[in-house]
């Protein structure tokens, strides 16, 4: 392909430098045997994708469960753990040093090795995220460090079938989902790569190791006689390539997320191979749900391989159901972006009501397990779990909430315990969330008078004011309004003053009251002032979000 032609197709916005890069990188790659994508209505464009519906389905289920859980759980250390080993004074470098050695000479390929995931059971834990309200299932195919989860033919040697425990773990979290009903999902984070690993490139640069190159490096020659023999490090670690402007600052990845910003452009051979390995994992395994932990869409916008798989999946969900059914996720899109796929703010809510539905994804504790929370006993609670799906419910959102995995592929006791609660609640609220739609105010209260406002990808989560029973969120289905106070009102009456008479929210006369999770009917008036309910001298269980169906 001619150099302008390329540049066309690409229609990037990344420094010119970055731009020769991948072109001379380009010339030089004879391009294998590829996935075909769908034919269909929608095409590898955001104009063709901009159609997109989200179906009724995900719009109704609010609540979905993930498992974010890979080899860098081995540790249990916690996020980033296969970037940071490789940060000379990191807590997790020391960590490192400590469990493993120096990685110079134990890299991230060698905690792979160790992981074995014996107490893996994926059918008793989606039962029991089934039982505590999940209406659809996560699972993560890859992350960052770039190891397939699943039986994968374009990662053929570093896949969980051929290192580490040896299993087909997507395979398993999807048999699991199907047998008990739920939707399936994979997230995906591989694309990245190629950048976050950079540090597996550098060395200590004090102390007894000053200078020695960490293994990020190494080929298929240097593994004569290791337990690694014949396989290659590269296919990993994807570093056979310069360190991107500013990659000695940890920092400066976050910057260079958009494949902009000085970092060092991937490849057409990276960004192929990432197109076909999404492509196997979709057709192998045939997911609802796909999350990209990407800006818009992995490798966007130096390559079109997110808006290939975009437009594949959206197009075999038509042809296999009659109908577009799939949900694709999204992170840090523009108004256009907004139509093609599903909004997704990570540990962040939005402030106000979202025209198209949209979801954030948290955790109760670190993304990858941490042993230190779990020492510490510092999990997100069940109330905080439940505050949060009920704020972003009132404001047209999902909630998809991760249960760290520990290593060996069981939860902890703490984490059983919220996840059971969770379920406690649901069970006598959750007519409250299910199939509701956002009345034209989502709520009232001190704490949306004192949001903190979203960064780029998210990242209020709990930087505002703590919710209080003088919160309240507003769900709608059918001819009721649900009012979840967030606290239980000591006073022995609460008052919701966007339901006073004459009020945009109630524009009818209020027939009757009551606490969803008793059946209980409860007297009320109605003044200028708002609708003043008289509560019950016993409080529910679970009263940190208190339901009230208004009819």
């Amino acid at each position: 392909m001619k150099r302008r032609a390329l540049l066309k197709q690409l229609a990037i916005s990344v420094p010119a430098l970055a731009i020769t890069r991948h072109l001379n990188a380009a010339a030089n790659i004879i391009p294998g045997i590829g996935q075909m994508i769908q034919k269909g209505p929608f095409q590898p464009s955001w104009d063709s994708l901009s159609a997109y519906q989200a179906p009724d389905w995900f719009r109704n289920a609010k609540f979905g469960m993930w498992a974010h859980w890979g080899p860098q759980c081995q540790p249990e250390a916690g996020d980033w753990y296969a970037r940071s080993m490789y940060i000379e004074g990191s807590s997790q470098y020391k960590i490192h040093l400590e469990k493993y050695g120096h990685p110079s000479k134990f890299g991230f390929k060698d905690v792979i090795n160790t992981w074995k995931a014996d107490q893996w059971d994926p059918e008793e834990l989606v039962a029991l995220y089934k039982k505590a309200g999940a209406r659809y299932f996560m699972a993560m195919a890859n992350h960052h460090d770039n190891l397939d989860l699943f039986n994968s033919r374009y990662q053929p040697s570093w896949n969980s079938t051929k290192q580490g425990p040896k299993k087909d773990l997507i395979g398993g979290w999807e048999k699991a989902a199907r047998r008990n009903g739920l939707p399936f999902g994979v997230s995906i984070h591989a694309a990245h790569a190629w950048s976050w690993y950079e540090t597996a490139q550098q060395a200590d640069k004090t102390g007894a190791f000053a200078g020695v190159a960490y293994d990020g490096k190494l080929t298929k020659a240097d593994g004569k006689g290791l337990w690694w023999d014949g396989l290659d490090p590269q296919e990993l670690y994807a570093q056979n390539h310069p360190l991107s402007e500013g990659s000695g600052d940890p920092r400066t990845i976050h910057q260079q997320w958009n494949w902009g910003n000085g970092v060092y452009v991937p490849s057409k051979a990276y960004c192929e191979k990432f197109f076909n390995r999404t492509m196997d994992l979709i057709d192998s395994y045939n997911p609802d749900l796909l999350y990209f932990d990407d800006t818009a869409l992995p490798l966007w916008p130096v390559s079109d391989a997110g808006l290939r798989i975009a437009a594949h999946l959206y197009n075999k969900s038509i042809k296999q159901k009659g109908k577009l059914d799939a949900v694709i996720f999204g992170k840090i899109l523009d108004e256009q972006q907004r139509k093609c796929m599903i909004w997704d703010i990570e540990r962040g809510q939005s402030n106000q009501i979202e025209p198209l539905p949209w979801q954030t994804d948290t955790c109760i504790g670190s993304w990858h397990y941490n042993r230190d929370i779990y020492d510490k006993k510092r999990y997100k609670s069940a109330q905080t779990v439940i505050q949060i799906l009920c704020d972003v419910v009132s404001k047209n959102g999902n909630l998809l909430l991760n249960i760290p995995v520990r290593g060996n592929g069981a939860i902890d006791e703490l984490e059983r315990g919220i996840v059971v609660e969770i379920g406690q609640w649901m069970a006598l609220n959750s007519d409250a969330i299910y199939d509701t739609r956002p009345c034209n105010v989502f709520g009232e209260g001190p704490a949306m008078e004192d949001a903190a406002p979203l960064s780029r990808q998210g990242f209020n989560e709990g930087k505002g004011k703590p919710f209080t029973s003088a919160d309240l969120r507003f769900t709608t289905k059918g001819d009721h309004i649900y009012a979840i106070a967030l606290g239980w009102p000591e006073s022995g009456k609460l008052t919701i003053k966007s339901m006073k008479e004459g009020s945009a929210l109630v524009k009818k006369s209020i027939s009757g009251a009551q606490l969803l999770a008793t059946g209980e009917k409860l007297s009320f008036t109605r003044d200028q002032q708002g609708l003043h309910i008289t509560l019950p001298e016993n409080r529910p269980a679970l009263s940190y979000a208190t339901v009230f169906k208004i009819s």
